[in-house]
């Protein structure tokens, strides 16, 4: 993923539109798309700020936070259960969908991670 443009630059283009300057002449002059510039005034008046929102992060695992007692306990109970099983039973049960890899991260995060020996 690419870096947010440069504080410096946001006000800058800030202040040329401040200035009288209109929003596409601005992002003409300080080479970016004009849709940016757009949503960089919009979102100052609406904030009062520039600075980039935070990027990344995990935003959904609380919804399967809320059952991993009972897919801790499905998974010791049967010890062959495939990842592509609980996330059926999830959507089956409780309507929850989600993917094997987020299944996964739940059970690494609860040290249920299994690994074949030979």
């Amino acid at each position: 993923m690419t870096k947010p443009l440069s504080m410096d630059l946001r006000e800058r283009l800030i202040s040329a539109v401040e200035g009288g300057m209109s929003r596409r002449s601005a992002a003409k002059l300080f080479s970016v798309a004009p849709s940016t510039a757009i949503k960089w005034v919009d979102q100052k008046r609406r904030t009062g700020s520039v600075r980039p929102r935070a990027r990344g992060g995990d935003n959904r695992s609380h919804q399967l936070e809320a059952h991993a007692d009972e897919i801790v306990a499905l998974v010791r109970e049967t010890k062959d259960l495939t990842l592509s099983q609980l996330a059926s039973f999830l959507d089956e049960t409780h309507g929850v969908k989600v993917a094997q890899s987020t299944i996964w991260r739940l059970l690494d995060r609860h040290d249920m991670t299994y690994k074949k020996n030979r």
